[in-house]
Formats: C-alpha cells, sequence, structure tokens
C-alpha cells in the first residue's frame, strides 16, 4: 500500500510536471506566431523563431517521454492494485476455510461430548445391573476403547 502511494504521489508529480510543459509548449507556441505575424525586425524574429521552435521540440520530447513514463507508472499500479486484490482473495478464501474448519471442530466436539455422557450413561447401567462374572468397568477403559 505504500508502495501504490508512492507511486500514485510520482504520477501526480508526473502529471503536473506535463500540465505545465503542455502550457509552456502552448505559450512558445503562440508566442512564436505572434512573431511571424508581427512586422519588424525579420532577423531577431528568425532567430527568435528558430529558438522557439527548438524549445517547442525540446518540450514535445519531454512531454512524449512523460506520457512513456506515465503509462508505465500507471500500468505498474494496476499490476500492484491486481496482486493485493488476489491477495484480499486469497486471505478470504482461506478465512472461510478457517471458519469452516473452527465449525466442524465445534460440532466434533459436540459430537464427542455426546458420546462420552452415553458412554457414561452405560456404564452406570452396567454398574447398577452387577454382574456376578462381570466386573465394573472404569470409564477410562470404555473411553479409551
Amino acid at each position: 500500500e505504500l508502495e501504490v502511494e508512492e507511486l500514485q504521489r510520482l504520477l501526480d508529480g508526473m502529471e503536473k510536471e506535463q500540465r505545465s510543459l503542455v502550457a509552456r509548449m502552448k505559450a512558445g507556441e503562440a508566442e512564436l506566431e505572434r512573431l511571424r505575424s508581427v512586422e519588424g525586425d525579420k532577423l531577431v524574429q528568425q532567430d527568435r523563431s528558430s529558438q522557439l521552435e527548438k524549445e517547442v521540440a525540446t518540450l514535445r520530447e519531454k512531454i512524449h517521454h512523460l506520457d512513456d513514463m506515465l503509462k508505465s507508472q500507471q500500468r505498474k499500479v494496476r499490476k500492484m492494485i491486481e496482486q493485493l486484490q488476489n491477495s484480499k482473495s486469497v486471505i478470504q478464501t482461506k478465512d472461510e476455510a478457517i471458519q469452516e474448519l473452527k465449525e466442524r471442530v465445534s460440532y466434533l466436539e459436540a459430537e464427542n461430548l455426546e458420546m462420552h455422557d452415553r458412554i457414561e450413561h452405560l456404564i452406570e447401567k452396567q454398574v447398577s445391573r452387577g454382574g456376578h462374572g462381570s466386573r465394573a468397568r472404569s470409564k477410562s477403559e470404555y473411553v479409551s476403547r
């Protein structure tokens, strides 16, 4: 989650930088257009135009590079989110299995307790009947069987 937050922060920063570069590029293009339309010293205009064209080209390259980086970071973030969701799904499945096992253990414990009660009842019946040849068995003998 920290990595996702860090990547999101980086993405936001890159998006801000991209917007800034786009704004600068548009301002440069606007100035370039203005210089082309204004009459004046042709040499100064040509130098400034050339400089602005180079700057616009550089800015376009930077924007393209930032776009690529943004797409790459977005893919990483999507992959991390997908991994988190998969992990949550696995954990949920295991939690459900644990809950089911707990329920089965509770059921078996109740069944075991009922069996102990039945055995105890049978032992008491045998002892109360008492037999000449049969000796009373202890509860532990029945439980061990």
